[in-house]
């Protein structure tokens, strides 16, 4: 490949990983990008896990071994078998040298280069491959793993102008990774209460969205229960604000926990002293069951006045849900109905009958009902 098609090639790689929506995209382009500007069959990146002492794969793309998954789930390596990680690239790069790449063949090393490494050339002899080029990727100026690309035996053994330019894609995938962090982190902070560090109403609509439509396309149960903290302006007005954003945070803990008994819920606040715990899966009695174990622990916090809550589950008498928003509305009527009795157990929607109060709330709210809740809401 010419200068020009490296160029190319490297801007291909850059706009493909930008245009990146996930890690897993993120990864997944890096590798295949590098596999087409060096000529491979295979590629892989890698990254060095120092907290567990190994080099975790985390994509493997082009021609794969009957081992090797695409995202593998458990594909990891100690680095006491990759010694250039800790010796070759730690000691040469902190001893003032570049995390410069380096070629490995089934034979043995390359040019003599010190990268050579005893289990690389098994496995490459292992897998039908003939040679390798190992990139370093160094991000926020610590080594953060390896790309890696093959080819097979019969196809000509990577040269330095390989390696260097093995180096130069490197730093175009490390500067990729960043970006893709910095994402990250913007999305969860967009998805996330900065309170309580729960999820907040964003993630709720959109994780609600994609659970009514499982529920539509498969039949899977969803179940919401919505809950208003008691006490909370009292708090405020008499203790001040930040004993109150105390007591916030205590029933975030409160939620969170009861949340983890129904395998992959999801625990969010809405806002001011509204909170939610949304379960796809779990059968709806095992939802009231917690919900009910939920208002017995606030009731025990030492701020507040205990909680309302409502629920609303697809499994339960409510009529046909085809949006998010009418079940997030009948949570919300079972809700309010438990807060105007000052119920100490969750009031459930679809459970009083063919006239159900709640499920008769939320389908045809009065005038009336409609001023109450907004004016009831309104007393923080």
């Amino acid at each position: 490949m010419g200068e020009d098609g490296r160029l190319r090639a490297v801007v291909e790689l850059a706009q493909a990983m930008a245009a990146a929506h996930s890690p897993r995209e993120s990864w997944r382009a890096a590798a295949v990008g590098a596999r087409r500007a060096l000529g491979g069959n295979f590629a892989a990146l890698s990254v060095w896990e120092r907290e567990l002492g190994r080099l975790r794969v985390l994509v493997n793309v082009g021609e794969r071994a009957p081992d090797e998954d695409e995202f593998p789930d458990g594909e990891a390596y100690p680095v006491h078998q990759f010694p250039e990680i800790t010796e070759f690239l730690h000691e040469r790069w902190a001893g003032g040298g570049e995390p410069n790449a380096w070629v490995e063949t089934a034979e043995g090393p390359a040019e003599g280069r010190a990268g050579y490494c005893h289990q690389r050339v098994a496995a490459l002899r292992r897998r039908g491959r003939g040679c390798c080029v190992v990139a370093p990727i160094v991000l926020h100026g610590r080594a953060w793993g390896e790309l890696y690309v093959a080819r097979p035996a019969d196809d000509p053994v990577f040269d330095r102008a390989d390696a260097d330019f093995a180096t130069v894609l490197a730093s175009v995938v490390a500067a990729g990774l960043a970006q893709t962090e910095r994402l990250e982190e913007a999305r969860r902070l967009a998805f996330t209460d900065a309170l309580t560090g729960l999820a907040n109403r964003r993630a709720v609509d959109v994780r609600l969205d994609e659970a009514v439509e499982r529920h539509r396309r498969e039949g899977v149960v969803v179940s919401l229960v919505v809950c208003d903290l008691n006490g909370l302006k009292r708090v405020n007005d008499t203790q001040g604000h930040a004993v109150g954003d105390r007591l916030l945070e205590r029933f975030g803990s409160v939620l969170s926990l009861c949340g983890a008994m129904l395998p992959g819920a999801l625990a969010a606040r809405l806002g001011g002293d509204e909170f939610c715990l949304l379960a796809v899966g779990p059968a709806a009695d095992e939802v009231v069951r917690i919900a009910d174990e939920l208002c017995r622990r606030a009731a025990e916090l030492e701020l507040g006045d205990g909680v309302a809550c409502g629920v609303a589950s697809t499994a339960d008498p409510i009529g046909p849900v085809r949006t998010g928003r009418r079940l997030f509305r009948l949570a919300d009527a079972a809700q309010y109905r438990a807060k105007a009795v000052r119920a100490e157990k969750p009031v459930v929607a679809g459970r009083e009958g063919p006239d159900d109060p709640v499920v008769r709330l939320a389908d045809e709210p009065s005038p009336e009902v409609a001023r109450e809740r907004r004016r009831f809401r309104g007393r923080r």
